[in-house]
């Protein structure tokens, strides 16, 4: 599962609001990440955290270390991530440890490469948009739009999604009928 938790725009609300996600912020890794830890969780940070405040890059840095072994789940928080910057660094990395610019080294240089690309993405809020999220990964996601406030999305809301997800037929650029065909010989096998 990855989180969208603060975009790389969103240092460009008011002072006190994003003074207030970074506190958030603080407060959830000193809290959470223990009980993560417990349950397995291995949590891992996408973003530019060079920008961030030394105790927020402790943190987490020490969450991180502590949950890398981890494997019952995989959490990924985008913070002071966004899209762009995600494609922007991956080529960076590629120019310069000199590698061929195709979209597998592309793709084995983004922030998820650790991950793979999602299958679905929901959107809260009532926002009809990706706002810089996942741009490369996105591009053959599903996508859910709900107008359920992040704070309000339960796990109904989510059955919701999943069961809207499970009545589209993923086709990644072919036709219907290829996908039926295929199917059918993959049932047959």
């Amino acid at each position: 599962m990855t989180v969208f938790a603060f975009s790389s725009e969103n240092w460009q609300r008011p002072a006190d609001e994003v003074n207030t996600l970074m506190e958030l912020l603080l407060m959830a890794l000193g809290r959470e990440v223990a009980q993560f830890h417990k349950e397995g969780i291995k949590i891992k940070f996408l973003g530019d955290a060079k920008s961030l405040s030394k105790p927020i890059q402790h943190s987490i840095s020490k969450a991180e270390t502590l949950t890398e072994g981890n494997s019952q789940f995989l959490l990924n928080i985008c913070f002071n991530y966004g899209g762009q910057w995600d494609v922007l660094q991956a080529v960076k990395h590629l120019v310069e440890t000199g590698q061929a610019l195709t979209a597998e080294a592309l793709e084995g240089a983004l922030a998820t490469a650790h991950c793979g690309n999602p299958d679905l993405i929901i959107r809260t809020g009532g926002e009809l948009r990706l706002s810089n999220f996942l741009l490369w990964q996105a591009a053959y996601a599903e996508l859910f739009f709900t107008e359920s406030l992040w704070p309000d999305f339960d796990e109904s809301e989510l059955d919701t999604a999943i069961a809207a997800y499970q009545q589209r037929q993923r086709r990644f650029g072919k036709t219907s009928e290829q996908v039926s065909k295929t199917n059918t010989l993959a049932e047959n096998l």
